[in-house]
């Protein structure tokens, strides 16, 4: 297993990219990498395992704790990441994860399952995707990267990852269709490390570099990009604190001298607040007894009074106001019954409204608050007739 650590030293020189001439030499494309589960070659500094015979191989076992356990000397861009995985006890952690792209602690990417006692289950979280930006894991805001799958908690299960720029296909066990497709990667960095983390144990490391199967590196359509009916241009406050159990009121709407910063939304209409600001636990030393806010503000022109109805996805807790006065009020809490659908994660289907509007320029003005994970809002009007939305001077 010599070629290893020398084709991870090739890697990290750059004498191999993409297959192309480096230097006036032909390259093909870099072979795979089979890695062995040895202690060597793993960072057990955050998290301890053991790495042990399990059913005739060398595997690695991750112990009990909340930790990542990190391939040393490994910089992956794209290409195919394979492995082996099998729960150790569903009872005690359900999550078995890997991180690829890990510039460090707080910006990566990754690929968990979710494993349940019953195999056969029929749920859509059995597998998901998640960034952590600025320290967030933003898992919240992204109920769509998520999907079915038959996760095996006394056998191998058998994963792989075809990741191409932008784009992404997950398989799980079966290798003819894959179980997750991700059209667009949230994360912030291009290259990283590669992690595993749970009560698992994992076997038969193959990292094959640039080997993406026909995967396009450009982002795949974003369908909500063909309606006019998105909010997508803001403009937003810097955070502030609220004391513990204290709630947005019109009492707190931001002054004249307020500065104001031009935001648009990302895909799915998705204005990313973890984005620009990051999270509580990450920029502000875990404070627990206060919640992050920031007030949203929008125009709407509308060319005849009416009523419209607005579609609202929100995290973690909102108030609405229309032309200064107070329309509407609600919580998407996870942790509890008030949590809105789906599951209590941010999507178009959390919440819906009527939206007074009259004739001529309308501000929309939304209070945000964040306590948990990622924040952000989704908004979309129902109808657009007679209705445009205006972008700040400044966009």
């Amino acid at each position: 297993m010599n070629f290893i650590p020398v084709m991870i030293l090739l890697l990290l020189a750059g004498n191999i990219v993409n297959g192309q001439k480096i230097n006036g030499t032909s390259h093909k494309p870099p072979k795979p990498i089979v890695v062995p589960f040895e202690a060597s070659l793993f960072d057990t500094t955050n998290q301890k395992a053991e790495f042990v015979m399990y059913k005739g191989i060398k595997v690695m076992k991750i112990l009990p704790g909340n930790g990542q356990v990190m391939l040393k000397n490994l910089l992956f861009k794209d290409g195919t990441i394979e492995f082996d995985t099998q729960p150790v006890d569903v009872t005690k952690s359900a999550f078995v994860s890997i991180y690829f792209r890990k510039e460090s602690a707080v910006e990566n990417e990754c690929v968990y399952l979710r494993a349940k006692p019953d195999e056969h289950e029929q749920r859509n979280d059995a597998v998901q995707y998640t960034p952590t930006i600025h320290g967030v894991n933003i898992w919240d805001l992204l109920g769509q990267y998520q999907a079915p799958a038959i996760i095996h908690n006394q056998d191998w299960n058998h994963i792989k990852l075809v990741i191409s720029g932008l784009q992404m296909r997950v398989f799980v066990n079966d290798m003819t269709r894959p179980a997750l497709q991700i059209p667009h990667l949230e994360g912030t960095g291009l290259k990283g490390a590669l992690a595993f983390e749970g009560l698992a144990y994992f076997a038969n490391l193959v990292v094959k570099p640039n080997a993406v199967e026909g995967l396009s590196p450009v982002a795949g359509a974003d369908l909500t990009e063909h309606e006019a009916n998105y909010i997508r241009y803001w403009q937003v406050t810097m955070p502030q604190f609220l004391g513990k159990g204290q709630e947005l009121t019109k009492d707190n709407l931001p002054a004249d001298t307020t500065k104001w910063e031009p935001i648009v939304a990302e895909r799915r209409g998705l204005v990313n607040l973890t984005r620009r600001f990051g999270g509580v636990e990450n920029r502000y030393g875990g404070v627990q007894d206060k919640n992050r806010i920031v007030w949203l503000k929008a125009v709407v022109h509308a060319d005849k009074d009416q009523i419209n109805q607005m579609q609202l996805g929100f995290s973690d807790e909102v108030v609405v106001f229309i032309n200064g006065g107070l329309l509407f009020t609600d919580k998407n809490d996870y942790l509890q019954p008030i949590r809105k659908y789906p599951d209590g994660r941010c999507d178009i289907a959390n919440a819906t409204f009527s939206l007074p509007l009259k004739a001529g320029n309308n501000e929309v003005m939304i209070g945000v608050s964040n306590y948990f994970y990622g924040w952000g809002v989704i908004t979309r009007l129902y109808q657009m007739d007679k209705i445009k939305i205006k972008q700040p001077i400044a966009l």
